[in-house]
């Protein structure tokens, strides 16, 4: 009786191992942020970079995306798309929206103001 369950329990391990999602060292992300220049693009991007796990980050302005290339075993979307609203900047990615606060928005250059 002993080895069955023994037997069972390991099997049953296996199979969890298998079941894990495993991460991509080299992931393809993108997500809309909204800005509107050059420095817009600068603070972006460096709010992105200071992010671990965040191996390349660009933003295009006249589509509004932010291209990047992350270590899914670092860092996930959501966390990039906190640290890109704290730079005053609103954010979505696969339906789930992060919005600057007020205050982070409200401090941005009159240039860099977007509609929200």
């Amino acid at each position: 009786m002993k080895k069955i369950l023994i037997l069972m329990t390991m099997l049953f391990s296996v199979s969890l191992m298998q079941a894990q999602e495993k991460k991509n060292k080299n992931a393809k992300v993108d997500i809309e942020v909204k800005g509107n220049c050059d420095m817009c693009k600068k603070r972006i991007e460096k709010a992105a970079f200071k992010v671990k796990g965040v191996k390349n980050a660009e933003w295009h302005q006249h589509h509004q995306m932010l291209h990047l290339t992350i270590d899914e075993n670092k860092t996930n979307p959501l966390a990039i798309q906190n640290a890109v609203a704290k730079a005053g900047h609103d954010t979505k990615y696969n339906e789930v929206e992060v919005k600057s606060s007020d205050e982070n928005y409200e401090n941005l250059h009159h240039c860099c103001v977007y509609e929200r």
